[in-house]
């Protein structure tokens, strides 16, 4: 069925953060960190006020605000914990970084009193790269981060790993760096923050992936209990993991709001986004693996390096990107003997938060590399190699404690080449060589582990565990439903696929379904969207709460017909006999009597039609797979990768809206070219942003991403209630490494590896360059 949001969505009638306007509305923006690292010596914003249009300047001083700390329960050479202040006062640790909070009567007086702020330093060297944080004898972006590092771990170190390297017939290494990352959503953050006096509720409408732990942290911030607090989340656009953590600036807005007992907007503007909003990526690898010589991997040691910028976010932390490569490296692959070390380190740079992929785009990639490679250094089939590797028998346990349930790696593999041979790609790479030409066929295979519950997340100690989701499913007195889900939509078409969920389990036009979300006193509680938990996790939660709601529709009717409860099922609309299908009560008849006539009811059935139930998980979640296909064309004269094909085989067990899924793998592997070929941040040696507009910072349009061709296999999953498995994070996942093999592959003739990602048109004609000479 087609997306019920659309209508409302492609003819303007979505209404979105800044869509809201209420009587005495003031503006608030950011007087920010000019520059990356140092002191703050003076902050002087006496002459903001005389700004006509000012309402009020806020400095850290006037708010008194906690500060937010997100933590881990490690010991402290594992996890160093730190603050990150609402407003920072005495030291900065990035450009951008919030000193004071300008509110105005509009917008446009609210950039003129932040130009009227003025603020003095003294600097210090700012970090900008991970060598040199780990280097001797630079400053301290936090004095309590020794070395720089707020995350070491080190784990599953196999016992004699390097014996089995020394005795290895092969091995190979890859050394690789992925750039920095912004999820650029359509709509950048922001927020609505006001004071209820009839409710004495602080009212937060915010563009949020996790309005309950906003909720949370600002009511801890502020003082406040947490429902003096409402946080409401109406449509948005886009996400992507930057808005799966809590941010600074909203918590300001509240505080402001509360003080001025007046509604304060915050609208992120796009410079602001691009520079000081939460970043993602920027990791290196070194990564080694030994071979048998049948193409067999033996071991897999791996020490990688995260740069998470100037503060852990909450409730994640640091160690969300070195502790999901750790724990996941050896994905598809039967790895037998396994060795990683995981580390964070703060630099001078826009803090991070997890984007989609959350570090599996980029231990993907180096995995896919290290088999290519061997395929070369063992004279096999890149194919081939991969064929002679993946987990086959499920479930399956790995080295590193992690059990794989059922899947279909090598189906999905087998058929991904298949389609490229068929199509003639093979062929059409030869003629290409023969005439001088660069064609590079590249794959990927990979898993995307979803449905991540308490244990797993449990498992990464973290002090915030995320994992159940809660629902309530209720019927009116006219036979509509309506269900809460503590997921938060930004795009993924929640309002369809929740809502065909609960027709399926209660027999009702999908049309009668309501889906309510995004609203923390409607919702008894939720983690929010991130992980592609929605479905595999809230839709759960709102199937067995379905079902619940079922099972009293059945109750109630089976007394009003006069026969056993389980001589009744549902039907469409409606309750019927099971042994006479003739005989049956609507479920308006049903309603009627639950809400108006409850004298009516069975004795032990409470008034109404509602139920609740909550869902989680208490294994290492379910895994989705897929193997990308990819063929493209190195141009000599631009250094242009010129993708010519691009097919998917992906499986994310059953599909509950197939056109949905084919929409997060297409959105998802735009993202992936992205990383792979355009987009990063830079930096220059003083840790200024040199990406503060689409000008600076490539981002790709129609024109450079391909039509995408999707193949889908079916696995369920046997513990989700619907079968599903995640589907959000897939593409984004697979087109780096399939991107990134399939230039190599152009390159064959050359002898030059690219490994690390953008991987620019100057490194292709440097590449092309040295094979021409």
């Amino acid at each position: 069925m087609a997306r019920r949001e659309d209508p409302r969505l492609l003819t303007g009638r979505g209404r979105f953060v800044d869509d809201i306007s209420m009587p005495g509305l003031l503006h608030a923006q950011f007087v920010r960190s000019t520059v990356a690292a140092g002191s703050v010596t003076a902050l002087d914003v006496s002459d903001v006020l005389d700004v006509d249009g000012v309402r009020a300047v806020f400095t850290a001083s006037d708010l008194a605000l906690k500060p937010i700390r997100a933590e881990l329960s490690r010991p402290l050479e594992e996890f160093v914990p730190t603050d990150m202040p609402i407003l920072s006062s005495d030291r900065v640790r990035y450009v951008g970084e919030p000193l004071a909070l300008v509110v105005a009567d509009d917008a446009y007086t609210v950039e003129d009193g932040l130009e009227a702020a003025r603020v003095a330093y003294e600097t210090v060297t700012a970090i900008t790269s991970a060598d040199q944080a780990l280097s001797a004898g630079v400053p301290l972006v936090h004095d309590e981060a020794v070395n720089n590092t707020v995350v070491d771990v080190q784990m599953f170190a196999t016992e004699g790993i390097d014996e089995i390297f020394d005795a290895a017939h092969t091995v190979v290494s890859v050394q690789s760096r992925t750039g920095r990352q912004n999820a650029l959503p359509l709509e950048t953050r922001g927020c609505i923050a006001h004071w209820d006096d009839r409710d004495e509720q602080l009212i937060i409408y915010i563009c949020t992936q996790i309005p309950h732990q906003v909720r949370t942290v600002t009511a801890h911030c502020l003082g406040l209990q947490e429902q003096q607090v409402r946080v409401i989340v109406p449509d948005m656009g886009g996400g992507f993991g930057q808005k799966c953590v809590v941010g600074r600036e909203e918590i300001a807005v509240a505080a402001a709001a509360l003080k001025l007992r007046r509604p304060v907007k915050w609208i992120e503007d796009r410079k602001d986004a691009l520079t000081a909003s939460f970043l993602a990526r920027e990791q290196q690898y070194d990564v080694r693996a030994a071979f048998d010589a049948e193409g067999h991997i033996l071991g897999l040691d791996a020490d990688v390096i995260c740069d998470m910028g100037a503060y852990s976010c909450y409730p994640f932390t640091a160690g969300i990107e070195p502790l999901m490569a750790a724990a996941e490296m050896p994905g598809v692959y039967q790895v037998p003997a396994y060795r990683v070390r995981g580390r964070s380190i703060f630099s001078n740079k826009t803090p991070t938060a997890p984007y989609r992929g959350v570090s599996r785009p980029q231990y993907v990639m180096v995995m896919e590399r290290l088999f290519e490679r061997a395929a070369r250094e063992l004279g096999l089939d890149a194919v081939e190699i991969r064929r002679r590797n993946v987990i086959t028998a499920f479930p399956y346990t790995g080295i590193n404690n992690v059990t794989y349930d059922p899947g279909s790696y090598l189906e999905a593999l087998d058929e991904c080449e298949k389609v490229l041979r068929d199509e003639g790609w093979y062929e059409f790479r030869e003629r290409a060589e023969a005439e001088g030409r660069h064609v590079g066929i590249g794959y990927s295979c990979f898993s995307e582990r979803t449905g991540y519950g308490s244990t797993a997340f449990a498992a990464r100690k973290m002090k915030v565990v995320p994992g159940f989701d809660i629902s309530e499913v209720r019927m009116d007195v006219s036979g509509t439903v309506s269900a809460t889900t503590g997921t938060m939509n930004h795009g993924q078409s929640h309002e369809t696929t929740m809502a065909q969920i609960v027709a399926d389990r209660l027999r009702v036009q999908v049309e009668q379904v309501k889906i309510v979300q995004g609203d923390t006193d409607r919702i008894t509680y939720g983690f929010g969207s991130f992980a592609s938990r929605s479905i595999t996790i809230g839709g759960s939660a709102v199937s067995v709460a379905a079902d619940k709601l079922g099972r009293k529709l059945c109750d109630i009717a089976a007394h009003l017909l006069e026969t056993r409860s389980d001589n009744v099922e549902l039907a469409p609309g409606r309750v019927r006999q099971i042994d006479d299908h003739s005989k049956f009560v609507s479920y308006r008849e049903i309603a009627d009597v639950a809400y108006l006539r409850a004298q009516l009811l069975p004795k032990g059935v409470d008034p109404g039609l509602s139920a609740t139930a909550s869902f989680d998980v208490f294994n290492d979640g379910t895994f989705s797979n897929a193997t990308h296909g990819v063929v493209v064309e190195l141009h000599e004269g631009t250094g242009k990768v010129e993708i010519l094909r691009y097919f998917c085989v992906e499986d994310c067990g059953v599909a509950i809206n197939p056109k949905v899924v084919e929409g997060q793998c297409r959105g998802g592997i735009a993202q992936g070219i992205a990383g792979a070929l355009f987009e990063q941040v830079s930096y220059d040696d003083n840790g200024n942003p040199l990406c503060a507009s689409f000008i600076d910072y490539k981002v790709p349009t129609a024109c450079e991403i391909p039509e995408v061709g999707i193949h889908h296999l079916e696995t369920p999953c046997l513990f989700t209630e619907s079968g599903a498995k995640g589907a959000g994070e897939g593409g984004t996942i697979g087109a780096p490494a399939a991107v990134l093999n399939a230039v190599n592959d152009g390159l064959r003739s050359t002898g030059v590896e690219l490994n690390n990602t953008p991987i620019t048109p100057v490194a292709v004609q440097h590449a092309l360059a040295k094979g021409i000479a």
